[in-house]
């Protein structure tokens, strides 16, 4: 059995599971928190109205067998629950097959979720965290040796997201190719942070250095991760530092803590002597679990034929599964790089006759930016939905044309759902008259205008985006 069994992995192989079940706790609350005004019965892409036309084959999910609200914050709060409990380690502590069970569960109810989730799901790092959490399932629990063959899918994992995401780069946009993407990408990537600003207006030629050093770790470091130890886990720490550099510097939900913890999944136990205690290794590996990682093995292997094509494709794809279930897909970000930032920003008045004198105040997102003396919040690993549409909105309104009508009439009618996904409601006494929305080009302030007006953003109106309109007025679908 010596070929089955990885020795000296036992602490990645935890660090790795409690790690996952973090951030499945994290995507499990963030489901509770949102579905209801973004797709339950009642929201702006209503699950229902989706399934009437989503078959099963294509979109596998326990929401086919029912569907309401409640029925949802059920399985929401079942996959919370089942988290919390696996990152305290109850689960690992289970018997195997109970482990087991725990790991599908929360991988079928996430996948449930992805399936009917819509554009609100339509992510990469959703199904990076369905991919690591199947492989997840056959782990084994505290008293299961290490399997060697799972170590090494969760590696080949972590190369296509860093290898994929290094190639649409310098296949997409010649920015990366001269070293300069940096120039813009702190400014203009999704939802900045509160440190973006500083990485903004680091000088040019270290913006330069970060783009050179992202490169190498995501088109050269890959390879060190099938290589003999400590080389593979020097590769792996390289991954993990550059990870935490681009936490610090932005928002991107849970993408970047899933290639750290696939990353730690990587490190040998003598990585951490002197650190941390290291479980005592197990050797127990019953034939019927061997034969299911032999068997999931074979699978993945099988599956990876098309993101290995896509991998060499001069049409590569971003961010796509090539099954329904959500394994072995391909990775990728900023294959395109955005040069100028601009936001939609909502205003809403209570006057009954829009004119020139009509007073407009603005509604405020927990995340994007708005008001322009507000420094950019940490949210990451949580995952804001809306702020997240709306910065593709601002880039084009076709990623809004499904939503935004609707999103206008719950701002009309003072929804309690919609609005708990704002920051700031002007219209708490009584629904505004009217809701407009505006195209603003925004930049970060320089050093001298910070300094004199203390504001994060300069901002510069555009157009019009949604002209002024009322209940009435709005289709709502």
């Amino acid at each position: 059995m010596e070929w089955f069994v990885a020795e000296g992995y036992s602490l990645g192989r935890l660090l790795f599971k409690e790690g996952l079940a973090v951030i499945y706790l994290v995507a499990f609350l963030s489901a509770v928190n949102q579905f209801r005004p973004l797709m339950g019965s009642d929201g702006l892409l209503p699950i229902p109205q989706f399934l009437r036309t989503a078959s099963f084959r294509r979109y596998p999910s326990l929401f086919h067998l029912h569907y309401s609200d409640r029925f949802f914050a059920v399985l929401a709060w079942t996959g919370v629950a089942l988290a919390a409990l696996t990152v305290v380690g109850l689960t690992d502590r289970l018997p195997l097959p109970a482990c087991m069970l725990v790991w599908f569960t929360l991988w079928v109810l996430y996948l449930s979720i992805v399936n009917v989730g819509q554009t609100w799901y339509g992510f990469g790092w959703e199904s990076l965290l369905l991919e690591a959490g199947f492989l997840a399932v056959f782990l084994g629990n505290a008293d299961t040796a290490s399997p060697l063959a799972i170590l090494l899918l969760l590696r080949w994992l972590l190369f296509r997201l860093e290898f994929g995401a290094g190639l649409i780069k310098m296949r997409g946009d010649s920015c990366w190719r001269d070293l300069t993407c940096l120039y813009y990408h702190h400014e203009t990537q999704p939802m900045p942070g509160p440190l973006s600003w500083y990485f903004h207006r680091l000088p040019r030629v270290l913006h330069r250095v970060e783009a050179a050093g992202n490169h190498v770790t995501q088109l050269v470091v890959p390879f060190g991760l099938f290589a003999p130890q400590p080389i593979a886990g020097i590769a792996a720490a390289i991954m993990i530092v550059t990870q935490l550099w681009l936490v610090a510097s932005g928002n991107f939900s849970w993408l970047n803590w899933m290639a750290i913890v696939l990353a730690v999944s990587v490190l040998p136990d003598r990585f951490f002597a002197g650190v941390l205690p290291v479980p005592a290794e197990s050797g127990s590996a019953p034939p019927a679990y061997v034969g299911a990682v032999i068997a999931v093995t074979a699978l993945v292997l099988v599956l990876s034929y098309w993101p290995l094509r896509n991998l060499f494709s001069r049409r590569q794809l971003m961010n796509a599964s090539f099954n329904p279930w959500h394994l072995v897909n391909t990775y990728g970000a900023f294959g395109h790089m955005t040069r100028l930032r601009h936001e939609v920003v909502i205003e809403g008045t209570a006057a009954e006759e829009v004119t020139a004198s009509s007073v407009w105040e603005e509604y405020e997102f927990k995340g994007k930016p708005g008001d322009v003396n507000r420094r950019p919040r940490q949210f990451a690993p949580y995952h804001l939905r809306l702020d997240w549409l709306m910065w593709f909105a601002a880039i084009s309104p076709s990623y809004a044309r499904a939503w935004f009508a609707a999103f206008a009439a719950k701002l009309l009618e003072n929804d309690p759902a919609t609005l708990k996904l704002l920051r700031h409601n002007p219209f708490r006494a009584a629904p505004p008259a009217f809701v407009r929305a505006t195209l603003y080009r925004y930049r970060f302030t320089t050093r001298r205008e910070h300094r004199a007006t203390g504001a994060w953003w300069v901002r510069a109106e555009v157009g019009e985006f949604l002209p002024p309109v009322r209940l009435a007025w709005v289709s709502r679908r």
